[in-house]
């Protein structure tokens, strides 16, 4: 009997206010192999962890894929995968939130993301939440990491879609279009029907709120967990480590070959090994 598996993805907003909650999605496989899927919705820190909890109750393995850094060791500064992260994402036109302990609300040691992990007991290795037969897991993601190798077009300089309706002056609504267009493209391949659904009425939203951004970058954190779960290892890729933190993502060639070269100037692993250069 194959192994039932859930990806939830989280976007957690970072910091645990009711009236801004984060959101979840889930994306299923059971024990025939056929996936399933739920839509987004909006979910404090308490209200993911019981969605987490009843996703868990009934499959064997969990993987919840985070919108929000889980190891942040450093009292300040970045990160180095964040380092390697912001050389890509600033090359396409966006920018990287350093992650750093002395964030109050985020990282300090009365931040929310602690007491949820700290609830949840979920095990950080990503690479063993690959190939688990059961157990809890607990993995970063970054939608903006994952966007150029869901979507080509998304790859190239200055080119990052600006699809944050809090951001007026920046938002784009071709933009919020085009990664719609790209999340029901990816449903309907994988066969999951609701999620596909949600994604169509979603690009005919002329003016979304940030909500509705939460809820999509939901859904592109549980598309990473699916595809780190259930994609060969050569389509996906981990930069950085268990200690100094990690982000998990897609990895079209184009993308791996940027990460690998900045990973060489940080000194960051890719895939568990040190990055040597050519």
């Amino acid at each position: 009997m194959n192994v039932s598996w859930t990806v939830v993805g989280f976007d957690s907003a970072w910091t645990d206010k009711a009236k801004a909650p984060g959101a979840v999605c889930a994306i299923r496989c059971n024990h025939n192999g056929e996936l399933s899927s739920s839509e987004p919705e909006l979910a404090t820190f308490d209200q993911a962890f019981d969605f987490i909890a009843a996703e868990y109750l009934q499959c064997d393995v969990c993987v919840v894929a985070l919108d929000q850094p889980t190891i942040v060791p450093n009292l300040g500064g970045m990160r180095p995968v964040d380092k390697v992260a912001a050389s890509l994402i600033s090359w396409l036109g966006g920018g990287v939130q350093p992650a750093n302990r002395s964030k109050k609300g985020m990282f300090d040691d009365a931040a929310p993301i602690w007491r949820f992990k700290q609830r949840l007991k979920a095990t950080d290795d990503a690479e063993v939440a690959r190939s688990a037969d059961s157990g809890l897991f607990l993995i970063e993601v970054f939608p903006a990491l994952a966007l150029p190798s869901l979507e080509a077009a998304y790859f190239g300089r200055l080119v990052a879609p600006r699809y944050n309706p809090a951001n007026r002056k920046r938002f784009r609504l071709p933009d919020w279009i085009g990664i719609t267009t790209m999340i029901h493209r990816h449903a309907e391949v994988l066969g999951l029907t609701s999620l596909a659904t949600w994604a169509h009425n979603a690009s005919l939203n002329a003016s979304p709120k940030k909500s509705d951004q939460d809820k999509l970058d939901a859904v592109i954190c549980a598309l990473v967990g699916q595809s780190w779960r259930a994609k060969p290892r050569t389509e996906t890729i981990m930069v950085g480590d268990l200690q100094s933190g990690y982000m998990i993502a897609p990895a079209s060639p184009d993308v791996r070959t940027h990460l690998r070269n900045a990973a060489v100037i940080y000194n960051v692993p890719i895939d568990g090994c040190a990055v040597l250069s050519p």
